[in-house]
């Protein structure tokens, strides 16, 4: 028997160690097992139809398809230089250099294939959304005209607002530009008076005002 340590347990006690309930795993292995083979065999058949493999989905759990709220920033990365490791993508499958959609893990060359992507099934449903669109009620429509009118009331005000300010900004522009000017006309009629008061302009003298030549 192994002599306790300090605090009090035997030193090769492994009770803290985390233990694993073999026959939990021993099911789970066999249920991916048997789903890898139903779905095997419905590809095959599938093959065998000249159609293409669809996995089921549960579109009882998936949401009605909403429009999408901002506009795609396409030209985000325009100017900017990405690091791509080699070998991160295969065809469009991994992240690569071009549009990748983290959603579905694809990687688009252009903006095109981008747009159309997002509007496909695969990508709904990768992003919880059915396809389908709910149909409005009178009501839905009564608040989305409400919502309308608030975000136009607010964008009016903003607008409003950054009028005022630029007026301000221009307004004292102005005053510089008037301060600046008064400033010049004042140091001209300085040096002016300058010029009279030490003989240079003889016409500044009443002799030559009257007209009388020395």
């Amino acid at each position: 028997m192994s002599k306790p340590n300090a605090t009090g347990t035997p030193s090769s006690d492994t009770a803290f160690r985390r233990t694993w309930d073999r026959e939990e795993y021993a099911k789970k292995a066999a249920d991916e097992e048997a789903r890898r083979k139903a779905e095997g065999k419905a590809r095959y058949e599938a093959k065998l139809l000249g159609k293409k493999y669809h996995a089921p989905v549960d579109y009882g759990s998936l949401s009605a398809t909403t429009a999408r709220q901002e506009r795609l920033k396409v030209d985000s990365m325009v100017g900017k230089t990405t690091i791509v490791p080699a070998g991160s993508a295969l065809g469009k499958r991994g992240r690569g250099a071009g549009f990748y959609c983290e959603d579905c893990d694809l990687t688009f060359k252009d903006n095109i294939q981008l747009v159309e992507h997002l509007n496909s099934k695969q990508h709904l449903i990768a992003t919880g959304q059915s396809g389908d669109v709910a149909r409005a009620s009178v009501e839905d429509v009564r608040l989305r005209l409400r919502m309308l009118a608030h975000r136009k009331r607010v964008m009016e005000e903003e607008e409003r607002k950054a009028w005022q300010l630029d007026l301000g900004e221009r307004l004292r522009e102005r005053e510089e530009e008037d301060a600046k000017e008064r400033e010049e006309r004042r140091r001209k009629r300085n040096e002016k008076r300058r010029k009279g008061g030490d003989g240079v302009k003889q016409e500044d003298s009443w002799e030559g005002r009257l007209g009388i030549i020395a």
